[in-house]
């Protein structure tokens, strides 16, 4: 009850502003170079107009290009369907259109040992905004943040910006561990200021998946410090190794949950930009604290997702089948295997856990192999212009001289790909 009572404190404090939501963040254009889209475009405009070859993108989680990881001809009748009805032409409520709300709830509700309503559930413009969102609802001056390194760095730029006041706080991943958070690490990091943690989960950008047994000790962990736990759940569900998906909702009891998450990933629409915002909060400790409220503030202000994409929601949650999701798991599985085998020929790359979800992987680069590369950025740089092939440099994920390889492509393509990479290291490889 100790620890119940100094969250709530926390949240009391830091979590009502009426201001932000008339707020602007003056700070975000001068962030686009740390962004994972401003780092891709750079090494976009690197590229060799005369090498004819075609360009190959492993630097983003969007497979949606390739016909094999095509969306399910019921999320997209759904879409259709709700758009001739021309019910859905108008301004989106507030806080989401109700059957979406409902739709999402009774989706979450499967794989939780309570039952979410949809009053707990605010539709968002992706999950890009719920980010936005959940951070501007804790910020306040001196409040800080604990944020996974390697992650998903739209959480420091947010945490970063100039009206946000929210400091980030970075605590690791430990690979020989298989990615799980350094607990002691976070312990260590966590001050009376702390408000919250934040967890990836399947991982963004590791391919990891937190056992049940880590999750409930982030769990009690975060009890123990008085702060909630943001959940990035986007890519849940796409889980193909021995690890089960287990959402962090599942600990409500223990602590508040601040679920994130969009049919971005689990369908392959990222373009159809509907996400949402979930409290898992059986205990009312948000609703009590303000927090909900502050919620629903920075909605008033926001910009919703396209009305008739939400009224297909309950039908593209509830009717897809299984059929779909197997082939869409089976082909993660077979290309995270691919990329694991392909990078044991690469000797200056290293990948010391095999992806087990979500569409990436974090591999080591050892530029001490190679002749004229300095670090992670110029070998990216480099690739895109003499290999026409494209890969994300760690640095923008919080880890210089490692790269984050997207595997979720076209299993000829990937080949291509990564081959294209053994080749440009072996041509720059230090002569013995």
């Amino acid at each position: 009850m100790e620890n119940e009572s100094l969250l709530h404190q926390k949240l009391s404090l830091f979590g009502v502003n009426p201001k932000k939501e008339e707020r602007h963040n003056d700070n975000k254009t001068t962030s686009s170079a740390v962004t994972i889209r401003g780092v891709l475009t750079s090494l976009k405009e690197n590229l060799n107009e005369k090498d004819k070859r075609p360009v190959i993108h492993l630097g983003h989680g969007d497979p949606s290009a390739f016909p094999c990881f095509r969306t399910s001809t019921v999320a997209e009748d759904a879409i259709v369907d709700a758009l001739r009805t021309a019910h859905y032409n108008c301004y989106s409520p507030t806080l989401g259109v109700p059957s979406a709300r409902r739709g999402i709830a009774d989706y979450l509700n499967r794989d939780l040992p309570y039952k979410l309503s949809p009053d707990d559930v605010y539709l968002t413009l992706g999950c890009s905004q719920a980010i936005e969102i959940s951070l501007s609802v804790l910020a306040r001056p001196g409040a800080n943040i604990l944020i996974p390194r390697p992650g998903y760095p739209l959480y420091e730029i947010h945490a970063a910006g100039s009206n946000n006041n929210l400091e980030a706080r970075h605590y690791d991943l430990l690979p020989e561990k298989r990615w799980e958070v350094d607990l002691d690490g976070v312990e260590a990091l966590a001050d009376e200021n702390t408000v919250a943690i934040v967890i990836i989960n399947p991982g963004n950008p590791c391919g990891n998946v937190f056992s049940y047994q880590h999750l409930q000790k982030i769990a009690m962990t975060a009890r123990n410090l008085g702060i909630i736990v943001i959940a990035d759940e986007v890519y849940n569900h796409l889980a193909f190794g021995s690890t089960p998906y287990v959402p962090m909702g599942v600990f409500g009891s223990i602590v508040p949950v601040i679920t994130l998450g969009s049919i971005s990933k689990r369908w392959i629409v990222p373009g159809w930009r509907l996400g949402w915002l979930v409290t898992s909060d059986p205990t009312g400790i948000l609703q009590n604290s303000g927090f909900v409220d502050s919620i629903k503030g920075c909605l008033n202000a926001a910009s919703h997702p396209v009305t008739f994409i939400q009224a297909a929601v309950p039908r593209i949650v509830d009717q897809t089948n299984g059929a779909f999701f197997a082939k869409i798991i089976g082909l993660l599985k077979e290309t995270a295997d691919i990329c694991h085998e392909r990078i044991k020929e690469i000797p200056c790359i290293t990948c010391p856990v095999k992806p087990q979800g979500a569409m990436f992987v974090m591999v080591k680069l050892n530029v001490s192999m190679l002749e004229d590369i300095g670090d992670d950025l110029e070998f990216c740089l480099k690739l895109a212009k003499e290999e026409s092939v494209i890969v994300l440099p760690g640095r923008t994920v919080g880890m210089k001289n490692w790269l984050r390889i997207a595997f979720a492509a076209e299993p000829a393509t990937l080949e291509d790909g990564l081959e294209r990479i053994k080749a440009f290291c072996q041509r720059h490889a230090k002569k013995q």
